[in-house]
């Protein structure tokens, strides 16, 4: 392919993007953040988002696949040696067909679109970045609108959060914020403006089971850190405390698995209302 940038050691721009993997900082002074999948990587180019570098293995014919994304995607092209596109793969054992590098978005709340039939999630403080991307999945999966992760929490861009999203962290905005407080005062705005939402939190001892509640309104739910729950500042702030019914000898739910669980509850609901039921 001509017009390409080779490289064959591990040099600075290798070094650079191979710092993307495991270095939030380096993430965030740099703008940007890795792609990795076939899937992820053709959200990304498909929904528009800026494309810095596409990489790809220097030493094997490229799929259709590829190619198309390659003439489709904006950026530099980069042929790369396999055992260096292995490491920025994620994977010990398997290298790559491409690599994509993207431009980070802004951290704004005016990026998610709000209206009559909202509905979002918060997740305060997690600890996994695994979570973060299962969170977003479930989130695309159900209709909602965006993924606000708030406080000292995993980087929602780290490869793990991307990988685990399938894709679905490219397709709904995400968005980070130091405190509880800003989300609320957000969340005042936009009753200010005459919106009704409801803000729902998640806890096992909540004073309501998630089925009794009302959510087909506008409805933010907010899920706590996956060892400590949430904040004293978010549970002052929910409108609501919910819980879901377990039984079992589980203690309670993963923080993903819960926010499914109470997506999908949300989804049936407005289901129901829009087939009249």
């Amino acid at each position: 392919m001509s017009g390409e940038l080779r490289i064959s050691r591990a040099n600075a721009r290798f070094q650079q993007w191979q710092a993307l993997l495991g270095n939030r900082s380096k993430r965030q002074r740099a703008g940007e953040f890795l792609v990795q999948g076939v899937r992820p990587i053709s959200l990304a180019v498909e929904l528009g988002w800026p494309v810095r570098a596409l990489i790809y293995d220097a030493d094997r014919p490229l799929s259709q696949w590829a190619v198309q994304t390659l003439q489709a995607a904006g950026g530099e092209r980069v042929a790369m040696a396999p055992e260096l596109l292995r490491e920025l793969g994620g994977k010990d054992d398997d290298v790559p067909e491409l690599v994509a590098v993207v431009e980070l978005p802004g951290d704004d709340l005016s990026r998610i679109e709000v209206g009559p039939s909202f509905l979002g999630v918060v997740f305060d403080r997690p600890n996994s970045p695994g979570n973060v991307g299962t969170m977003a999945r479930s989130l695309d999966a159900f209709g909602g609108a965006g993924l606000i992760v708030t406080g000292h929490a995993a980087d929602p861009y780290d490869p793990r959060s991307v990988r685990a999203s399938t894709g679905s962290l490219l397709a709904l905005p995400v968005v980070r914020t130091h405190s509880h407080r800003e989300v609320l005062e957000w969340a005042a705005r936009l009753r200010a403006r005459g919106l009704p939402l409801t803000v729902v939190g998640t806890d096992e001892h909540g004073a309501d089971d998630i089925a009794d509640l009302d959510l087909t309104g506008p409805t933010l739910l907010v899920v706590g850190n996956e060892t400590t729950g949430l904040s004293a500042g978010w549970r002052q702030g929910c409108d609501t405390m919910a819980r879901i019914p377990i039984t079992g000898s589980a203690s309670s739910l993963n923080a993903a698995n819960a926010a499914t669980v109470v997506l999908y509850e949300a989804a049936r609901q407005r289901n129901r209302r829009a087939a009249g039921a």
